[in-house]
């Protein structure tokens, strides 16, 4: 019977030369040499790298990380410097006399697609030259598990009141209640300039130049 085809070839016309099997005596079957030979690469490389680490002729993990030697990072003590347009952690900015930037209008928590962002807005209370202008956040919290780094809330924000510029990661914790940043967290931290103010530059109840216009007090 006629075998079918495959192709444009039949089984019954192809041809090839079997290959010997090669033979392996026991040494070769344990392994014991091949097992030799890595080791022997892998401490030859261990002494070398152990000499010149204790020279100090390690390369720097960060600026060169292509070159010959150990070029692993040393985390913590040595950090990846990111780009300045990475999204890391967030942080609440800060106004000159050190509260917070934000005026609880919840634009981020709206735009925020992954709902993490909860916010308790609250007034000033009577006598207050912000009252009637503007609300502040009682409570400002993030859950950085939930959040997917998308940006979205530092673009929505009219106050550039928060920000993701700290070139920080979350750090891996122990606990989920860990990842949830209140308010006092999220202004505890500053951007890669060390710096925590905003850079809005607003014009506000009681500042000198502003105009009077508030929610009680309208244009007309």
């Amino acid at each position: 019977m006629a075998q079918p085809l495959v192709g444009k070839i039949q089984y019954d016309r192809v041809k090839g030369k079997p290959v010997k099997k090669p033979g392996r005596d026991a040494l070769e079957q344990s392994y014991v040499v091949e097992f030799v030979k890595g080791m022997g690469i892998t401490m030859r490389h261990f002494f070398k790298n152990t000499k010149s680490m204790f020279r100090g002729e390690r390369p720097d993990a960060v600026k060169d990380p292509t070159s010959e030697g150990i070029t692993t990072l040393a985390y913590p003590e040595q950090k990846k410097v990111y780009p300045k347009r990475f999204r890391g952690v967030h942080r609440l900015t800060h106004r000159a006399d050190g509260s917070p930037r934000c005026v609880a209008c919840l634009c981020c928590s709206t735009a925020c697609p992954a709902q993490c962002i909860y916010i308790e807005a609250g007034e000033y209370p009577d006598g207050n030259a912000r009252r009637g202008y503007e609300r502040y956040p009682v409570k400002f919290v993030i859950d950085e598990l939930r959040c997917i780094f998308c940006g979205y809330c530092v673009e929505a924000c009219p106050c550039d009141a928060i920000r993701m510029d700290t070139g920080r990661h979350p750090v891996p914790y122990d606990s989920r209640e860990q990842f949830i940043y209140g308010k006092d967290m999220l202004m505890s931290l500053a951007d890669v300039d060390g710096k925590q103010l905003a850079e809005n530059p607003r014009h506000e109840p009681p500042d000198p130049d502003h105009p009077g216009i508030d929610r009680l007090h309208g244009a007309h």
